[in-house]
């Protein structure tokens, strides 16, 4: 019975948050209805103030910092006129000869410099759309060029990026964001490549077939005035925060003295869980920093600024948090052990698979990459990592799954990320989103197949 109640519960989070209920109200509702039906309502109220807020202020210990500063950072991109002078770097460079490219590069630049996916759809859709009108290109494909630059392997491949879904792995595995770069690199190019062939090659049939931008009466593009600001300037920050984490994972941190952590006053904590975070954190901040001081005759409102970015990040950071509680309250309940095993089977000498597959399915039902990473691993981290010891598994070879795995079927229909990417562009599901979901979930797919198989054979790289 409290199996099938974990089930219920699941669908109902599923089918109420694709009607836009939110999960700050869904997630301890359906946990507690899945412990009702469980039979244990004598423990509703121990379970939702100690099971579920205590793994909910957990997530938020841990990963606050860097929502906040992400957003902010992101804020302070698009505001000081960077992430705008960055993309039409990348178009005069490019042209209109590679029209798709063009977009995604865009995107994908600005993404894998710490710039968050929402500020960067809304900074480069305007541009996007007169280059795509330029050319004839159809507009439909916008979505999708936007989405694989943002949603795909800059978020979840390239070794050091600094978005939350490289992060959340790190105190699980002990590893940092610049985990197996080897395969990180190789599934980077994957996604590019496939991804911007199946475009292109959708662009190019449409085209012949006279399918040109396409009669978008109500398109409403609102091109903001942005600040003026030079090519090198705008790409500094950016450059900064991969360079910097680097510096601080591999150089900095390691050589400092953090003895006095493992104390009971800082909780037993133990700092190689803890300096991946601690490396993106600071880049973040001192980049953050460097905005503000080099641009500081230039703000037209740096107060709003900063606020508009802080607050941005509120509700993405509460929502994954309450998944995370959500998970934990359906991980006490006994019929969980059910489905753990059964997932924890799927291949008894390879835990790349069991992974790759509860992080699929959980990003699935949240429509979320991190919420369902941060569930899974939240639950199932403890095992995986023992299970990848027992067969002499890198643990850095689970975290460049993980990630891939997170980003492949986060994006269903009901996923926040894509309803609002459609939105941005003026687009519906049915004009857009089959090739959104050939670049956001088949391509990955393919490019999880070729990591856990590459990592299986060689280990990793």
């Amino acid at each position: 019975m409290s199996t099938l109640a974990i089930v219920v519960s699941l669908i109902l989070l599923i089918v109420l948050a694709y009607r836009g209920i939110t999960v700050l109200l869904l997630a301890p509702l359906m946990a507690s209805l899945a412990v009702l039906l469980s039979g244990e309502a004598g423990l509703l109220l121990p379970i939702y103030t100690d099971t579920f807020m205590s793994a909910l202020g957990g997530y938020l210990i841990k990963f606050f910092p860097l929502f906040i500063l992400g957003a902010l950072f992101g804020q302070l991109m698009a505001d000081s006129g960077a992430a705008h002078a960055i993309a039409n770097w990348i178009i005069k460079r490019l042209g209109t000869r590679h029209v798709v490219l063009t977009v995604v590069l865009a995107c994908a630049i600005l993404t894998y410099g710490g710039v968050s996916l929402f500020v960067v759809a809304f900074a480069v859709f305007p541009i996007g759309a007169a280059l795509f009108r330029e050319t004839g290109t159809p507009k439909r494909l916008i979505p999708g060029a936007i989405a694989l630059g943002s949603f795909t392997f800059t978020m979840t491949a390239l070794p050091g990026t600094p978005a939350i879904q490289n992060a959340i792995p790190i105190p699980f595995f002990q590893t940092t964001s610049f985990a197996a770069p080897g395969l990180g690199i190789i599934a980077g190019c994957l996604m590019l490549g496939l991804g911007t062939w199946w475009l292109q090659s959708r662009a190019s049939k449409a085209m012949r077939q006279g399918e040109d931008y396409g009669h978008h009466p109500n398109e409403k593009i609102d091109i903001a005035e942005v600040p003026v600001i030079g090519t090198v300037a705008a790409f500094t920050p950016l450059v900064m925060v991969i360079l910097l984490n680097g510096l601080l994972t591999y150089w900095i941190l390691p050589s400092l003295d953090f003895s006095q952590l493992p104390e009971a006053r800082f909780g037993a904590l133990d700092p190689n869980s803890m300096l991946g975070l601690w490396a993106i954190i600071i880049a973040l901040l001192i980049s953050c920093a460097w905005l503000v001081v080099t641009r500081w005759r230039h703000w037209a409102d740096l107060k709003e600024t900063i606020n508009k970015g802080c607050f941005g990040s509120m509700l993405p950071v509460f929502n994954t948090a309450s998944e995370v509680g959500y998970g934990a309250v359906i991980a006490s309940l006994a019929g969980f052990v059910v489905i753990r095993d059964a997932v924890l089977g799927l291949a008894p000498g390879n835990p790349l698979i069991s992974e790759a597959v509860s992080m699929n399915v959980l990003a699935a039902i949240t429509g979320s990459s991190s919420g369902g990473m941060s569930i899974a691993l939240s639950v199932l981290g403890d095992d995986y990592l023992r299970m990848a010891n027992a067969v002499g598994l890198n643990p850095e070879l689970l975290h460049r799954v993980a990630t891939i795995a997170a980003g492949g079927m986060d994006t269903l229909p009901h996923s926040g990320a894509v309803i609002t990417l459609l939105a941005i562009c003026g687009l519906t599901h049915r004009q857009s989103y089959p090739n959104i979901a050939m670049v956001t979930i088949v391509v990955p797919m393919i490019t999880l197949v070729a990591v856990i198989t590459l990592g299986t054979l060689f280990g990793s790289f």
